[in-house]
Formats: structure tokens, sequence, C-alpha cells
């Protein structure tokens, strides 16, 4: 593909805003050319496989996803420290577990259905400003430019725009075979000592289960900071699926006050 050429806008980042982006302005009618630095939009991906109901609702593109894709999930079932519950569901509100490379994979396609054109293998590297727009390095000129690269944009550097101080790291993996005794429930453990939400739902084909906390500020969370013993698959005394940690179980839980709509206290018959 020869990229020296003049267009109407310059996406960066086959991320879900960048394709989403790309593709409503490739529907009306804008030249658009996408610059991932990645061999495919499905790989190395840094997202959870949850949506949401309000982004189903807000964009249109994800009514026309592949059942085959995603999975509704229509609960939530919330956990605390002592592994007493409370169920929460509203009516007509809903999550989709996704296989997310499938997912990203499908809205590439559709992008570059609509016309655009995607970049695979060809990183940003710098741009600078013009009065009728904008030069990319190694691309050439082009009206607009959408850094749709991650938290930490190169875009955004380059070009001295505001950049994220602040970020929740988190990790993720995927377990074929696993199963749940709700499997239409996002389950969700609160710990108040480590600060940290851990979850376990179902996926496509799968479970996943992952945990998140805030990042310290400027550095990068590896996968050896997630260790802390835990035992993502069992409990404390049985074999249900909870996300205790190992190092815990011989403290006692940290006592939690269940309230419901309007501040009232949520029995505890009704938690169990």
């Amino acid at each position: 593909m020869n990229l020296q050429s003049n267009t109407d806008c310059v996406v960066v980042g086959a991320s879900f805003a960048g394709l989403a982006s790309a593709l409503a302005l490739a529907s009306a009618g804008l030249r658009v050319t996408v610059l991932e630095k990645k061999t495919d939009s499905g790989i190395k991906l840094h997202t959870t496989g949850i949506i949401v109901k309000d982004a189903v609702d807000q964009i249109a593109l994800l009514d026309t996803l592949p059942t085959s894709l995603v999975r509704r999930i229509p609960g939530v079932r919330l956990y605390a420290p002592n592994l007493h519950h409370v169920d929460l569901e509203a009516p007509g509100y809903y999550f989709l577990a996704t296989d997310t490379p499938a997912v990203m994979r499908w809205i590439a396609g559709e992008v570059e259905r609509a016309g655009a054109a995607i970049a695979y293998d060809t990183a940003f590297t710098g741009a600078r400003r013009l009065q009728s727009g904008f030069e990319v390095v190694g691309f050439g000129t082009t009206r607009f430019l959408i850094g749709a690269d991650g938290p930490r944009s190169r875009v955004a550097t380059a070009l001295g725009l505001g950049a994220s101080s602040r970020f929740l790291a988190g990790v993720e993996y995927e377990y074929a075979g696993a199963t749940l005794a709700e499997p239409d429930k996002l389950h969700c453990f609160i710990d108040r000592r480590l600060a940290r939400l851990h979850r376990l739902g179902p996926s496509v084909g799968q479970r996943a289960a992952g945990r998140a906390r805030a990042a310290a500020r400027g550095t990068r969370c590896t996968e050896a900071e997630w260790g802390d013993g835990c035992v993502p698959f069992e409990d404390r005394t049985s074999h249900r699926l909870t996300g205790a940690c190992a190092n815990r179980r011989a403290r006692r839980p940290h006592p939690v006050r269940w309230r419901g709509a309007a501040g009232r206290r949520i029995s505890r018959a009704a938690r169990r």
C-alpha cells in the first residue's frame, strides 16, 4: 500500500474507538486511513471483553454484531469479603460478554467494507500542524487527525495535547471448560484490604476471571505485580468459584453493611 497520499482523515490506532470513528467517517463519504502498529486488530488487546447496554444503545454498529461473538448477561452477583452476596438486576438491562479478538476483527472488516483503508504494521512516528490540517510523518497530509492510540497517546504527545496521569490497571484470564453455578451472572468480588475488584463471569465458549486496581501514578503494571497468592478458582472452604486469595485463608472477613435502594439495610436472609 502506498502511504504517501492525501486524505480527509488519518486515525491512529485500530482500537474500538479508532475503528468506530473510521467507520462513521467512511460511511459519510470521507477518505479515511487507519494506522495500526500491530499486524492484526485482534491481537495484544488491552481491554475487557464486556460491553454494557448503554454502549449498545448508543453505537449503531453494535446492533449488527454476530450472535456467535457475544453472550448476554442479565445480572450481577456482588460478593462481600465474607462471601455473602446480593444479586443486582434491572428490567431490560444486560451486559454483553464477547470474544473480543473476533469482535475487533469483525469491526475491522466492516471498516474496510465501508471504504476505509487500514495500514497494519504501520506505527505513528510524528505529525506537525499545517494551515490546512496535519502532515503525518511517513504518510502525507490529512485534514483531520484522530489519536485513538490509548491513554499514552503518541498523537497527544506529538501535538502537545493533554495526557492521562491516573489509570486503572488489570489482568484477565480465560479458562476453557470451567463452569459457574450461576452462569448468567457477572460475579464481582470486593476486597477492601487489597482495594481491588475481582470479577468472574461467562465469556463466549469459556469463562473469564479478571482483577483491577488503581495503578501507581507514572508506572506500568506488569503481570508479576498481580500474583499476591491469588487462587481465582478456589474458595477458602470449598471448590466454588470465588476468587479468594490464598494469603487470606486465616483472616476473619471484613464486616460489610449491605444497603439497598434509599439506603435501607438488606437483611442477612436477603443477602444469601
